[in-house]
Formats: structure tokens, sequence, C-alpha cells
């Protein structure tokens, strides 16, 4: 039999040891080749292989713990085999190139079905590792011919590099795609820092009108109040009114506080649970009992919707409270809240007849801090709110006008 000719290099070039199957299959994992098309600069690079090496055939194999797929080839299409059946599995140990003259005399190869007629007929086979920068073992660089014939030391030679390309293409794949990953994480950390920026100088501008009239009528009722306590005899009703302002300007502010705080913190984890919104519309209505002293309120049938019951909460009470608040002078408050099913869909409307929005501003007004009646007190909080846990419920939320006048505010929710 004619053995295998080996070029003389001496010890392993990257000095590991054997690769296990393990190893192996992580490693092959990484480059993403078995399950897509064949790529075009590996194809072009098995050909250069055949051509060096003046053979018909050639291909990259890349060997699992169970089988070996031919990632690329040159004069034939490409298949998977059983690693048992594999010509490079029994040979993938070697740190040289294995160069076998006639297979068919060869006892490693002679019944090995490639060579018997079974899968294939060759005759001449040489083949080299790939081995990653890792030290892994991969798979092998494989040129071959159903004719005996032999390789050159400059084709031998040429056969080493040849395989030490392929490793590289695949690298430069994998460092490609994990860079472009990299670009699109950083695009989109920047993109959400300039959103926040320009969310933040809003609110900054914002808060900084909103503080100032509470804060003013803070420091002239302590100031007031200095004064009473000063006085030789201080006067209970005038303390009494004094106290009520400086705590009145203060439960403005902590409610401007509280509203953005909620803001932040919408959008995080979300617990989903059946949520009951008739049951959630009691709860609504005893918290807005204040703002809606002589307002008409009517609930109709709500349905239960899978979701976050206190961001829910949060949604009904922001659109209840200022259906109770944008009213026309003088006139009271008058709210429907009602569901139905749409389709795949559950719809909730919030229905009032009070200032409406400007068809301009339905969009408008969802945005931090935008309001639609600067003559009515708020802080331009609520709606955005609202959006942003609509959003996270993989819903949809819109405005449109009342018929004879007012607001209806829509919410859709998958079913």
């Amino acid at each position: 039999p004619v053995a295998d000719r080996s070029l003389d290099r001496g010890q392993n070039r990257t000095g590991m040891g054997l690769t296990s199957d393990t190893e192996r299959v992580l490693e092959i994992d990484r480059y993403h080749v078995l399950l897509d098309p064949p790529r075009a600069d590996l194809v072009a690079l098995v050909d250069v292989a055949a051509q060096v090496a003046q053979v018909p055939l050639a291909t990259i194999n890349l060997i699992t713990d169970t089988e070996q797929h031919q990632i690329a080839t040159a004069g034939f299409d490409a298949s998977i085999c059983a690693r048992e059946d594999s010509m490079c599995n029994l040979v993938l140990h070697e740190k040289e190139p294995v160069i076998v003259p006639d297979a068919s005399q060869d006892p490693r190869f002679k019944d090995n079905p490639f060579v018997t007629g079974e899968i294939g007929d060759v005759r001449f086979y040489a083949t080299h590792q790939l081995r990653t920068p890792a030290g892994v073992v991969i798979g092998t660089l494989c040129v071959f011919d159903t004719e005996p014939r032999a390789l050159g030391d400059d084709q031998e030679e040429a056969l080493v590099k040849l395989a030490d390309r392929v490793v590289d293409l695949l690298e430069l794949e994998l460092r490609t795609r994990e860079l472009t990953s990299a670009v699109k994480a950083l695009e989109a950390t920047q993109a959400e820092l300039e959103r926040s920026n320009q969310v933040l100088t809003a609110f900054a501008g914002q808060v900084a009108h909103d503080l100032r009239n509470p804060l003013s009528a803070v420091r002239m009722s302590l100031e007031l109040l200095e004064e009473q306590m000063e006085a030789p005899e201080p006067d209970a009703d005038t303390l009494a009114y004094v106290a009520t302002r400086a705590n009145s300007g203060a439960e403005r502010m902590q409610s401007l506080i509280d509203d953005l705080l909620a803001y932040a913190r919408i959008g995080g984890r979300m617990r989903r649970s059946q949520v009951d919104l008739t049951a959630v519309m009691a709860e609504v209505r005893a918290d807005l009992a204040v703002p809606l002293l002589g307002a008409d309120l009517t609930v109709g049938d709500l349905p239960t919707v899978e979701g976050d019951p206190v961001q829910l909460r949060a949604v009904l009470q922001n659109l209840v409270a200022n259906s109770a608040k944008f009213t026309a002078p003088g006139e009271k408050a008058r709210i429907e809240v009602s569901g139905r099913a749409d389709g795949d869909l559950w719809r909730i409307e919030v229905i009032d007849h009070g200032l409406g929005v400007p068809e301009a501003d339905r969009e408008r007004v969802f945005a931090p801090l935008a309001r639609a009646h600067e003559d009515v007190e708020g802080h331009g909080i609520g709606l955005a709110t609202v959006r942003r846990i609509v959003d996270a419920h993989r819903g949809r939320i819109g405005i449109a006008e009342t018929p004879g006048g007012g607001a209806t505010v829509w919410i859709e929710l998958p079913r």
C-alpha cells in the first residue's frame, strides 16, 4: 500500500492538543455556515484549491460530532454524510497535510464508501486541517481526483496556505457580523440618548415653568407665616389660611413630581394577569371622587383583558381625570366609558363632551409635556404615560371627535 506523504514541519503549528467534539461543534456554530447557502467567497477559494492542485474536485468539510458537511465544493454538488463515512474524519487529527496518491491502495481508505463506489470513486486524495485561532480543528480543505496522481512540494505548501485562508474568511465574516451587531446596538443607544436628551430639555423648561408658581406661593406663605409668628398676637384665621395656602402649593409640586416619576417608570417589566376593567373602573371612580364631583360618569360593559393591573388602572384614571378636567366653563363633565370586542381586539373608549382636542393636535398631545389647552391646569404628562402603557401592552391609542363636541379617546388591546 502507498502510505501518505506529509510535509516534515515538526510539531503542531499552534501547539494545541486534540480537539473534542464539543469544542468543535461550538466553534462551528459560531460561523453560521451549516444552514446557509454556500458562500461565494468560500466557493471561489475551493476553485483556487482545485486549480492549484490541478484536480477536478475540491471541498471544504466541516465535521461535527455526527456528520460531515461540505459547505463549499468545486466539481460536484455539496452534500452531508455520516461522520463515520468521512475520509477526512479518519485523519482529522493529523497536523500536517495528508497526501494519498491512490486511496484504493491505502489500508485506511480502501474500504471507505467514498473509495469503493458506494458514495464516490476517489483515488487521489489530499487534505489539511482547518484550525481556528483558538486552536480548535473544525474540518478540512480537501482536494481529490478519480485518478491516481501526486502533488509537488509547492502544491502541498499552497494547500496549507489555502486552508489557513478558509479559516481567515470564516473569522472575517464572524467579526463583521459581530461588528455589525455592535454598531446597531450603538446606534440604538445613541438614538435613545438623543430622544432622552430632547425629553430632558423639554422637561427642564416645563418644570422650571410649572414649579415656579407653586414655589412662589409656598415662599410667600412662609413669609406671611413668619410675620404672623413675630406679631404680638398672631391671628388664628390668618395662620390657618397661610398654612392651607402653603400646603396647597406643596401638593401641586408633589403632583408634578409624582407624574414625572410615573412616566419614567412605565415601560419596565409588566406583571401580566387577567384584569377585570369593570373592577378597575370602580377603583378609579373612588380615587377620583373629588375631581368627579358634579360630573356624570357612565360606565358600560368593560372586558377582562390580559395585562398589568396597576398600569391599566393608570390608563383609565388618567383618561377619566382628563375628561373631568377639560370641560367648558360653567358646564359639568359628562363622561362615558365602554368597551366592546372588535375582531381580534378589545376596543375601550373614554368619551367626553368637553373642550375636545383639535385634529392637528391629536398626535402631539401624546408627547411628553405637550398640552392642548394651556389655560387648563396640568403638566402634559398624563397622555404620554398612557401611550407608553398601551404600547407596552402591544396596543394602540388615538383620539377622535365626539359627535356634538368633545374628545373620544380609544384604546385597542389584543384579545
